[in-house]
């Protein structure tokens, strides 16, 4: 196990969401992904993991606005299994 901060999260409006999978390359801590499950229009749409900085750069490059921003006052520690097995959508 290991530790990892996540100093901000966001919300995704997945129904909006019409996965371009711009977000994806935008996220400078690489904590999004595309999610296997598919919205009411048939789109993936991406899935938080642990470690979101809060930057807002999902938010900027978003076409559909299906980003919420938000930063922590403090940051929080999530504890994820071995490296590259980062889990589900943060927690």
């Amino acid at each position: 196990m290991s530790t990892v901060e996540a100093r901000g999260t966001i919300t995704i409006a997945v129904e909006r969401c019409k996965g371009c999978e711009l977000c994806i390359p935008a996220c400078p801590p690489r904590v999004l992904r595309m999610s296997a499950d598919h919205n009411e229009t048939g789109y993936a749409y991406p899935e938080l993991l642990p470690g979101c900085t809060g930057c807002g750069a999902c938010l900027l490059v978003c076409p559909d606005f299906c980003f919420e921003v938000y930063q922590y006052e403090t940051p929080i520690l999530h504890e994820v299994g071995a490296i590259g097995d980062l889990g589900g959508p943060e927690s």
